[in-house]
């Protein structure tokens, strides 16, 4: 009995381990998605700089900013649909919730207060709030500024 309590521990952090994780505000389901009629034109966002360095002072990336933006989307707006190939960026869901459409996700992600998402390797996407309460975002991307 006694080696059976000290296996059923390492047994379930084995099995454990082999499943995959699951991260809130992720892809659930990874596919290619034409973002067919997708948004081209802002609707009730504000985008405010808060923050920025110029990476050429600090690391030597000549032409390149470090730079946090604060972004309010109201009910009903629309962060429309952009890029990020060459412009890396984390977004953080402060407030509120908000849905996003992406170019390598075939669902649409639902983002919720917490949860962060990384816009990397050339993905394109738009954003969406959905619910009855603005959504508070902040965006820290390596932007081309100079």
């Amino acid at each position: 009995m006694t080696n059976l309590l000290k296996i059923a521990p390492l047994a379930l952090a084995a099995t454990t381990a082999l499943a995959a994780p699951a991260f809130a505000g992720q892809c659930a389901a990874e596919g290619t998605n034409a973002l067919a009629n997708a948004p081209t034109m802002p609707k009730g966002v504000t985008d405010t700089v808060i923050g920025s360095i110029d990476l050429k002072n600090e690391i030597g990336v000549d032409g390149r900013l470090l730079r946090t933006r604060r972004l309010v989307v109201q009910p009903g707006g629309i962060v429309p649909l952009h890029s990020h190939v060459d412009r890396p960026a984390l977004i953080v869901t402060v407030s509120g919730a908000i849905t996003e459409y992406r170019s390598n996700c075939t669902k649409p992600i639902e983002h919720k207060a917490g949860d962060i998402s990384r816009e990397a390797d050339g993905i394109s996407h738009y954003w969406v709030n959905h619910g009855n309460v603005p959504a508070v975002l902040l965006s820290s991307d390596v932007f081309h500024g100079m």
